[in-house]
């Protein structure tokens, strides 16, 4: 997977580490490698996938324009996607973000994912549906559109997926921040990303058995703040999770600052 990445960046070696800023010139160092990145590097081709979910990750693209406005028009070229471009045929694309899990009863669905991998650079489970199975993980069929589709699962479990962006939805600011990196070369903010894509199985227990249960709590509450559902509450500075609640899109586990952000990683985007 690491090999495939740096192939398509045609990267030779790890980039060397770049030198601490102010935080009062980390605004407009930002500003400047956007723009750099904008004149430097080929605009990559961008398709966008649309499986089984609520539509909301496409939403956090094109609600939050005023946010991605330089990504989506001077950084990329959006060659395809069901509700951003007019075609219908799957073209070549650099970058492939498919949104929402998998139905194996829907013969149309398989084909196109399959398609997507062999046409597609790397291909990205955009948002917990396709990381995770999120709240398809529910579905026993019988659901008055389709009633025969029954099994969802995440994307992974039928192809070779190259990174996931965790997220119900994911936020505008970790969509850009992808980009960028992929643009860069940078394999310090793509490898917990990489690492995602073996986590499809998420619950909101991860938490107990992944970090309280290793005594690596902290009581930030990050996690409770984080869920959408509000399945998590605080309870003696420990996530105590309401299962009723719980959609199985892993944000909680993926937010934790003690799962997988490295510290250095931390530092270096906080300003610290």
């Amino acid at each position: 997977m690491l090999a495939r990445i740096k192939k398509f960046l045609g990267m030779e070696a790890k980039p060397a580490e770049e030198k601490e800023v102010p935080m009062e010139e980390k605004k407009v160092a930002s500003n400047e490698e956007v723009e750099k990145v904008a004149e430097e590097k080929p605009k990559p081709r961008i398709g966008y996938i649309h499986l089984s979910g609520c539509t909301g990750d496409v939403m956090s693209l094109t609600e939050n324009y005023d946010i991605l406005a330089p990504l989506l028009t001077e950084m990329v070229d959006i060659v395809y996607g069901q509700t951003l471009v007019d075609r219908w045929d799957i073209p070549e694309m650099d970058i492939a973000l498919v949104e929402g899990s998998v139905c194996l009863q829907d013969e149309h669905s398989l084909h196109e994912l399959k398609e997507v991998r062999e046409k597609a650079g790397l291909v990205v489970a955009y948002g917990s549906c396709a990381a995770t199975g999120c709240f398809t993980r529910y579905s026993r069929g019988g659901q008055q559109a389709q009633p025969a589709h029954e099994s969802f699962v995440p994307i992974a479990d039928v192809v070779k997926v190259d990174l996931a962006i965790p997220g119900c939805p994911p936020s505008p600011e970790i969509i850009a921040k992808t980009v960028v990196a992929v643009l860069n070369g940078d394999m310090d903010y793509l490898q917990p990303m990489m690492d995602l894509v073996g986590y499809t199985e998420a619950c909101g227990c991860d938490l107990q058995l992944k970090v309280v249960n290793q005594a690596l709590c902290i009581a930030c509450g990050t996690c409770a703040m984080a869920c959408q559902t509000r399945a998590l509450d605080m309870t003696n500075g420990r996530p105590e999770l309401n299962e009723d609640r719980c959609v199985k899109c892993g944000i909680c586990y993926t937010q934790c600052p003690r799962s997988w952000w490295p510290m250095e990683r931390i530092k270096k985007d906080t300003g610290l």
